[in-house]
């Protein structure tokens, strides 16, 4: 069974690094490019895990997070974020939204897929 998960990150790279690093593994990525549209995606999916960023515009990671956490059904669902920031506060501030875990850019895509296959596991 593959695992479906969804990326969203302001930027294009990113987000196709991350595609082309999970679908290598065999999973299915759909991606967004900002909070808002993460949410209206998730309208139409049951992801097996969120990876976010940070630093977006219209709606940040941390308020992704808690958006999603405040929906009944993805309470449960893995939320790793993906960003470039790698202060304690900043840590402390995404577990407090809801987050589960957290990788630094540039990130190891193996690494990746394995914090994802943990997570889900």
């Amino acid at each position: 069974m593959s695992l479906s998960i969804l990326a969203v990150d302001d930027s294009r790279t990113m987000r196709d690094m991350v595609r082309l690093a999970l679908a290598a593994a065999g999973m299915t990525v759909t991606t967004a490019d900002d909070g808002v549209h993460g949410l209206e995606v998730l309208e139409g999916m049951e992801p097996d895990a969120i990876i976010s960023d940070i630093n977006m515009p219209r709606l940040d990671g941390f308020g992704f997070i808690r958006a999603v956490r405040g929906i009944e059904h993805l309470r449960a669902v893995p939320i790793l974020v993906l960003t470039t920031e790698s202060a304690p506060e900043l840590r402390a501030r995404a577990r407090d939204a809801g987050a589960t875990g957290w990788i630094v850019k540039p990130f190891d895509p193996h690494k990746l897929v394995k914090t994802i296959q943990m997570v889900t596991g």
